[in-house]
């Protein structure tokens, strides 16, 4: 995956890659959207109010939803199946997920190719899932077009979701308690729909992805943002 932090001289740098960007400045809050078809004032209202709801009212105990807590370990440190150390005392990011949801276990390999760190789904329907991408060496974020586009250079379904999408509405939120940064994302694409939450913290950078086919997404809206708005980085 291509770097995503801002230095003056170099847009984007890591250890190992470094990637010019191209100076270009989009229209505040959105960054595309189709001529014939403008993004729908249910779109707009929705982001909007991402992150009002305190981001620490985290899953209660009688709650239809568990807290997963991220380590974000590294490849060659990721313990993988069920390895017995305290990943609650550990943890870099949470977020909730619905009870039923299953969890998909990620291998070294995918973790040090693409970054993935953890992956729940929907057993009744695998596409709708949510599931967390990190990258170590990053400060801060860059402008919030650029951290989407490269985003999508590693990610083929986010390109080719871009690349259709009806509406792409962005946003910069701060968490009130801890002053925390977070872009967020709404994407309505053909078929699709999709929620991005990107932070960079502890010198990584975090983005947590909510997925869903259309038809699910009109039946589970709520529950959908819900798990994206639960996402914040701990520690």
């Amino acid at each position: 995956m291509a770097t995503l932090c801002y230095q003056p001289s170099v847009v984007f740098s890591s250890s190992s890659t470094t990637i010019t960007a191209i100076n270009t400045q989009p229209k505040p809050q959105q960054l595309f959207s189709k001529p014939t078809l403008p993004i729908t004032l249910t779109a707009v209202i929705a982001t909007t109010s991402i992150f009002t709801t305190s981001l620490s009212s985290l899953a209660a105990p009688d709650s239809p939803y568990r807290i997963y807590y991220g380590t974000a370990a590294s490849a060659a440190n990721y313990g993988g199946y069920g390895g017995n150390s305290d990943k609650k005392a550990s943890a870099e990011y949470v977020y909730d997920v619905p009870e039923g949801w299953k969890e998909r276990l990620v291998s070294k390999v995918e973790k040090g190719t693409n970054g993935t760190d953890s992956e729940f789904y929907n057993p009744k329907k695998r596409t709708e899932k949510e599931y967390l991408t990190f990258l170590a060496g990053f400060r801060q974020l860059a402008p919030k077009d650029m951290v989407l586009n490269n985003l999508a250079l590693s990610d083929v379904e986010l390109q080719d979701l871009i690349a259709g999408a009806d509406s792409l509405v962005s946003e910069e939120k701060k968490d009130e308690e801890t002053g925390q940064v977070y872009y967020v994302y709404e994407i309505d694409g053909i078929g699709k729909h999709s929620l991005i939450a990107v932070t960079c913290a502890k010198n990584k950078l975090y983005a947590h992805f909510v997925n869903a086919p259309a038809p699910e997404w009109k039946r589970d809206e709520e529950t959908l943002r819900h798990i994206h708005q639960s996402f914040k980085t701990v520690g």
